[in-house]
Order: structure tokens, then C-alpha cells, then sequence
């Protein structure tokens, strides 16, 4: 388990030669503090604690990647289309329409239940020259959430902010708004987490979304529409890329999971039809179309 980690981890720091105060530790070396507080969570004793309480927002630590820090900084707002990509070559732009879509997620994967922060997604769909329908992505935003109980799910993992353990989605490659098919990575945050360590890292964990009920018309003038989704069929892979931590983290979080898993939201989206958006040509100051042009995704 993790808790046996980091008792192993925290001896080693232990040993390390003591530093002057007021210089900078050793390379390699963590101060004492650190390492006395990793001895004190490793030894509580941690079992196998499913967590069921909702998450928290989650300080983003200096482990963040470049990649995570992007999505969890300055998310637009619910009626922002300042992420709707650039159309394919040919078609009408009164006939395709961004869509500006914001979720509100619950997640249970292994061991883990958490309300994930609210993420916001974008995208273009409309009829291809030959008549098929086409989409073309444009971008998600998120940011981290708090895993109660930290690395060691235990109290000592809520009360220890070098324990501290966050969970935050990205986009995993593929998205057909059509058959709600979409796939996610999920990034794990904390001090102790070596960058590039997630859930689903090199193949990303596929969704199929089933609709709860019928959609619900919000407003017409913006055009708002709400409706509540879920997948209880996806398989949670291991975490991948967490260095010495991998094993422990897995059996911690309880994966990979074949069975039991759940990914539920309220969501609800506006649109515009481009040719009410700006074109590529207007200032940058004003409202407009992101001209990084992503391939775009006909429906198959």
C-alpha cells in the first residue's frame, strides 16, 4: 500500500545528512519536517477505505504539468466561444453551430467517489459537403479535485497537505457528440505524484453516454438546454507513469476496475450558428473563432 511506501521513503529521508538552517536541502534530500510527517501517516494504519464523500476544490501543486495547468486556468464561461474551431473547407456556416457544452460530473472509479469540478467543453457539428454529419473539437477545460483521504485514504491524508491527493480530467482523443461516445485521461495531482502519473495515461478510459431523461429547453434567447447523462459500463484501467508509487497508488485507489464504475452529470449547453459568430478576419480583441484548425470528426 501506499502507507508502506512511504514509511520506506520516510526512513530513507531520515537518513540523509542534516543541512545547515536557511540553506537549501541537498538535492535528493527532503527536510526533516516533510519526512517526519511521512513517518507519522505511514503509520496509521490505512486498509483498503473506499472513499464516498464528495470532492473539494484542490490547490494545484508544483507537480502540475504545463498540459494540466493550461485546462485548469481561466476556463470560459458557460456562453464563451472563444474555443469554436475552424469549420471544414466547403460547408455552410448557417447550417453548423458551436456548441458550448458545461458538466458537472460524479465519478466513481475503483475505490473513489468525488464530485468532480465543473468542466466545460467545445465543439462544431454540422452536415459535411456530402450531406453526412460532421463534428470538429475544440477544446475542454477542468481543474483538479481533491481525493478524500489523500494518498494514504485515511484522515492522515486529509490532514497533511504533502499526502494530498487530486484527480483531474482531460481529454482523451476522441468525442462523437452523436453517439455520446468520448474518451478521458484522468490526471493524478499531488506532491508526492510524479508528473505525467494518470488514470488511463496511455490508453485513455472510453465512455458511452446514455441519456436519464429527456432534454430540457432552459431559454430560448440564448438557447440553453439542460440534460442528465451516464455510463455504468466503462473499465477503469491502472494508473500509469506514477514511478516508485504505481503499485501502492493502484491499490490504493482500487484499480484497474472492470466492474462497478460510474460517471454521472447534470449538464447543460448553449450554441451558436457560425455564421453569428466572428470570422477570422475581425480584431482579436472581439469575439471569434479560434483559427487552430483540429481534424475534424465525421460521424461514422
Amino acid at each position: 500500500m501506499v502507507v508502506e511506501w512511504l514509511r520506506r521513503h520516510a526512513g530513507d529521508m531520515t537518513k540523509s545528512a542534516a543541512f545547515r538552517p536557511g540553506s537549501a536541502a541537498p538535492a535528493g534530500r527532503v527536510p526533516a519536517r516533510r519526512a517526519a510527517v511521512l513517518a507519522s501517516a505511514a503509520a496509521v494504519l490505512a486498509g483498503t477505505a473506499a472513499v464516498a464523500a464528495p470532492g473539494a476544490a484542490y490547490a494545484v501543486s508544483g507537480n502540475t504539468t504545463p498540459a494540466a495547468a493550461d485546462q485548469s486556468a481561466a476556463a470560459p464561461s458557460a456562453t464563451d466561444f472563444s474555443d469554436c474551431p475552424s469549420l471544414p473547407d466547403g460547408v455552410d456556416p448557417a447550417r453548423w453551430r458551436c456548441e458550448v457544452h458545461t458538466a458537472a460530473p460524479r465519478l466513481t472509479m475503483g475505490n473513489i467517489t468525488v464530485n468532480l469540478a465543473p468542466i466545460t467543453m467545445t465543439h462544431a457539428e454540422g452536415p459535411l459537403p456530402d450531406g453526412s454529419d460532421g463534428q470538429v473539437w475544440g477544446a475542454m477545460h477542468s481543474s483538479p479535485t481533491a481525493i478524500p483521504g489523500g494518498l494514504t485514504g485515511t484522515p492522515a491524508g486529509d490532514r497533511a497537505a504533502v499526502l494530498g491527493l487530486a484527480i483531474q480530467p482531460e481529454y482523451g482523443g476522441r468525442f462523437d457528440a452523436y453517439t455520446g461516445q468520448f474518451s478521458l485521461r484522468f490526471r493524478l495531482v499531488g506532491p508526492l505524484v510524479p508528473q505525467g502519473c494518470a488514470i488511463g495515461a496511455d490508453e485513455p478510459v472510453d465512455f458511452q453516454l446514455k441519456r436519464s431523461g429527456p432534454s430540457k429547453w432552459v431559454s430560448q434567447d440564448p438557447p440553453v438546454i439542460e440534460f442528465s447523462a451516464y455510463d455504468d459500463t466503462f473499465t477503469a484501467p491502472a494508473a500509469e507513469h506514477c514511478g516508485p508509487i504505481t503499485g501502492p497508488l493502484n491499490r490504493r485507489l482500487g484499480l484497474p476496475a472492470a466492474t462497478g464504475n460510474l460517471l454521472s452529470y447534470d449538464a447543460s449547453y448553449t450554441f451558436k450558428t457560425y455564421d453569428r459568430l466572428r470570422t477570422k478576419g475581425d480584431d482579436d480583441s472581439r469575439e471569434g473563432i479560434r483559427t487552430a484548425m483540429p481534424g475534424s470528426a465525421p460521424r461514422p
